[in-house]
């Protein structure tokens, strides 16, 4: 007990700590020319984490053995003016690998002609001491708050409970769960759109630059035109454009529609067009409409000529202004609009015809709310769709021309503004389409922007950490994730007809935050959905709050938290067609009440639900099926009072089998499909719901092998070392490890090593090894490297599918595991196959005979085959 104790503190340290380094210069040892420089060097959560610039195109971070690849992907424009260098080019880095804090750690640049190491010196002995003594306090502490949910899991070895467990130790992903949903921003029930006019109509004038982009102008004219719902004049400001078509277009759409209508304007002209006889560049042309504007009455408007504006966007987007006389700026959400962007912050994205439309028709449900809602205090604007306050542009009334031809002059204007007391702000109850660069030319936009950035970040040194931290702490976030799904609903609902198949139905995947095979499948389903066009939501449990919702695009992921399963349903109704996909439960604080979430979320015909069996969590509390003294007897009948599958409610209410199997019988009854990932997984679900087996299918994963090359057989009469590879924890074998790595200890029959890790609450004595974390595609080289002469599957549950299996057999090597599960099966067939390795039995009680299988592993080749065969 005591040596597990100082295991999981050992475990709690190196997730805990936060440690420095020193950074260092990294120069070329023979000329001493500058390759760049680390500038910090960070150890926390189990991880080193390395940052600076360097001049080769890929660099590695080797700890021990490991080799962790990376590549410059950061913008630095300081490095590029400093050094000389081609400012297009990134040169910042971020690199990082698991630590176990005692091995040597090494960055390596991969030069045109040779590698260049550099050794990374560690934070001294005293730092670290200093720093165990803050964590060993924090450990006590967190220990004695979990300290009965410990002893539960000591006495039942209930694998739920791992999950809270891991919570109170906070043994929680880095920003996961940093971001909170507010249902503050949700439309009440009786909501079908929320007036955001402010108290008057007042006039405005937009400054329309156009440059070319004939295509989008007809669109983006008439939109103007007909969905502006506060009395405006329009400026036009031809830049010279190169295609012939645009003057003579803009000439006639301004005569034919220069006379006012409506509003109170009366028969006084409402368009202007101006016209450059040669190419000013955009932020001339905004200024020649800026100068324009000066002389007429009411706040601006700052358009691109591709910003396709929605019905009454003017009356919503003026509305803080109006509401608000100290607000300089205000942008709306855009698919392509920096930090006001939707579905994934800076992350722009193209929208097919009508997407716009249907997210802001979402967006105009949204309450106007209180700051950091649905509107927000950001440090900058976003030219493309940016109302301008007049009592600001009185006091700067033009941009910057040292932008050149444009780029980063609406953030020189708005900090400029900000010094004086104006506000900026980003509000998510209008969604503007932008197909941006189509105003200036896209191929032209990432120069400007390196070359306009480095201005921008020499006038205001602070401006880019203020960007930093509203992308970290995201005020819109809850809107954002609204629109988001908005914006998924449209995404996948573009699909029907453009895609063979598609239903326009959006995905909602169940999962958990414990990794492992479901993760790895999971993330495979969601990419395969973004290739095809389409989008995902998940919703994840396990972590410090009951759900975590994310909207996942070709942008990345946007995730909040949230803690209430009603104000879930309502944020999920943007998605009216839905495909509902149980893949983990494991972890949630309730796990018998899932079935019934999973079913209300299904709102209609339209839905369907898919159940995907990745562990056997719908036939009892013990996901593995194993009794509380860790030992598989098969499935269990309802009426099995084995502690381990029994359960309780959140709030200690007693959950007995036929209760739990009740409530997710019900999920299974009303399951359009059924997914098992073996034979074994269908016939254990069929023997506790018989009922199920019409919709169950069986799909066995397709690992990619491709990477693992064969391994060449050791010689003969060569010591024989067991292999084991993954991460094992309790189910997966550890104490079967434990007794296997004594045995071995005593008896030298044979070596062991573990490519993997091991859980710390067990402890392998020597000369057993544990090598750590891998890649998949290195296990060759270290089967080799270690003398690996068979492998073991060391699992003792009936795994529904085993990756680690079906890379074990890729190496050619002979594959042990025990007979039962997808582990077994798979096994079996290739030893019937290849003559080699074999399936090892348990005895009546479900429990491994170490004997026998050290008897077995070491036995000749041919001889030990025939006994796994027979």
């Amino acid at each position: 007990m005591f040596r597990r104790a100082i295991q999981l503190f050992r475990r709690y340290a190196r997730w805990h700590e936060d440690l420095e380094a020193p950074g260092f210069a990294l120069s070329d040892e023979g000329s001493g020319e500058a390759m760049g420089q680390v500038e910090r060097v960070h150890l926390t959560r189990g991880l080193i984490r390395v940052s600076g610039w360097c001049r080769t195109r890929t660099l590695d971070l080797v700890i021990g053995g490991t080799s962790h690849a990376g590549q410059p992907t950061l913008s630095r424009l300081d490095v590029s003016a400093a050094h000389d260098l081609d400012p297009v080019q990134p040169y910042g880095f971020v690199v990082e690998g698991a630590y176990d804090g005692a091995a040597a750690c090494h960055l390596v640049l991969n030069g045109p002609t040779r590698p260049h190491v550099f050794p990374i010196a560690m934070p001294s002995a005293r730092a670290r001491r200093r720093a165990r003594l803050r964590v060993g306090q924090a450990f006590v502490r967190d220990v004695w708050r979990i300290a009965p949910v410990i002893l539960r899991w000591l006495v039942t070895r209930d694998d739920a409970l791992r999950a809270p467990i891991k919570r109170g130790l906070r043994f929680e992903e880095p920003g996961a769960w940093a971001l909170r949903f507010d249902p503050a921003v949700l439309p009440s029930a009786k909501t079908e759109a929320v007036s955001d006019r402010g108290e008057s109509a007042a006039p405005i004038t937009i400054v329309l630059p156009v440059f070319n982009a004939f295509e989008l102008l007809q669109e983006a004219l008439s939109r103007v035109l007909s969905h502006t719902d506060l009395p405006w004049h329009l400026v036009m400001i031809e830049d010279g454009s190169t295609d012939p078509r645009v003057r003579p277009f803009l000439r006639d759409w301004a005569a034919e529609h220069a006379q006012g209508q409506g509003e109170g304007q009366g028969d006084a002209p409402r368009i202007t067009l101006i016209e450059h006889d040669d190419n000013l560049g955009f932020i001339r042309a905004v200024n020649t409409g800026l100068e324009a504007a000066a002389g007429r009455a009411g706040h601006v408007v700052l358009l691109n000529s591709d910003a396709l504006v929605p019905q009454g966007w003017a009356s919503r987007l003026l509305a803080p202004m109006l509401a608000d006389d100290s607000v300089a700026s205000v942008t709306p959400m855009s698919n392509d609009a920096e930090i006001f962007t939707v579905p994934a912050i800076c992350q722009r994205g193209a929208l097919a015809r009508g997407m716009a439309d249907a997210i802001d028709r979402v967006a105009q449900t949204l309450p106007p709310g209180p700051p950091g809602t649905t509107r927000a205090e950001a440090p900058t604007g976003v030219g493309f769709c940016m109302a301008m306050n007049r009592r600001f542009l009185d006091k700067v009334p033009l941009l910057d021309t040292y932008f050149g031809r444009g780029y980063g002059e609406e953030v020189d204007w708005c900090r400029r503004i900000a010094a004086l007391g104006g506000r900026h702000l980003g509000i998510a109850t209008l969604f503007v389409e932008h197909r941006g660069g189509s105003s200036f030319g896209s191929a032209a936009k990432q120069a400007l922007v390196l070359k306009n950035n480095a201005i921008i970040s020499e006038r205001y040194p602070g401006y880019d950490t203020m960007v930093q931290d509203f992308i970290q702490t995201d005020p819109l976030v809850s809107a954002r994730v609204v629109l988001g799904l908005a914006w998924a609903q449209a995404q996948v609902g573009a699909q029907v007809g453009a895609r063979v198949g598609s239903d326009g139905a959006v995905p909602i995947y169940l999962g958990h935050t414990m990794g492992g095979g479901a993760e790895t499948y999971l993330q495979g389903r969601i990419a395969a959905d973004i290739a095809a066009g389409g989008a995902a939501v998940t919703l994840r449990v396990g972590g410090p709050l009951p759900w975590l919702l994310g909207v996942h695009g070709p942008g990345g992921v946007t995730q909040v938290a949230l803690d209430d399963t009603g104000v879930l349903s309502r944020l999920l109704a943007p998605l009216t067609r839905r495909r509902i996909i149980y893949s983990n439960g494991v972890g949630h604080e309730d796990p018998v009440t899932l079935p019934s979430v999973l079913t209300r979320l299904k709102r209609g015909p339209q839905d369907r639900i898919e159940v995907l069996l990745h562990d056997f969590l719908p036939l009892s509390p013990s996901y593995t099926l194993l009794d509380a003294k860790g030992r598989y007897r098969g499935v269990p009948a309802m009426d099995n009072a084995d502690p381990a599958h029994q359960s309780e409610r959140a709030d200690g209410t007693p959950v007995p089998l036929s209760e739990w199997r009740t409530a997710w019988g019900g999920l299974l009854a009303g399951a359009d499909r059924i997914v098992a990932f073996s034979d074994n997984s269908r016939d254990l679900l069929q023997t506790a719901y018989p009922e199920a087996a019409d919709a169950c299918v069986v799909a066995p994963h397709s690992p990619d092998l491709t990477g693992i090359a064969r391994v060449r057989p050791p010689a003969q009469g060569a010591r024989p070392v067991i292999g084991v590879l993954g991460n094992i924890g309790y189910q997966k074998g550890a104490g079967l490890l434990q007794d296997l790595a004594r045995h071995l200890g005593q008896s030298g029959a044979a070596d062991l090593v573990v490519v993997g890790n091991i859980d710390p609450a067990y402890h392998l004595p020597p000369p057993a090894r544990v090598h750590g974390s891998y890649q998949v595609e290195h296990v060759p080289n270290l089967a080799a490297r270690y003398g690996i002469t068979c492998w073991l599957i060391p699992s003792v549950w009936p795994e529904t599918f085993s990756y680690t299996t079906h890379e074990a057999l890729a190496t050619g090597l002979p594959v042990w595991a025990f007979d039962l599960g997808a582990q077994g099966d798979t096994v079996r067939a290739a030893a019937a196959r290849t003559g080699q390795g074999g399936v090892i039995p348990l005895d009546m009680q479900g429990k491994p005979d170490v004997d026998d299988l050290v008897t077995r592993m070491t036995a000749p080749a041919a001889g030990a085959a025939r006994a796994g065969r027979g």
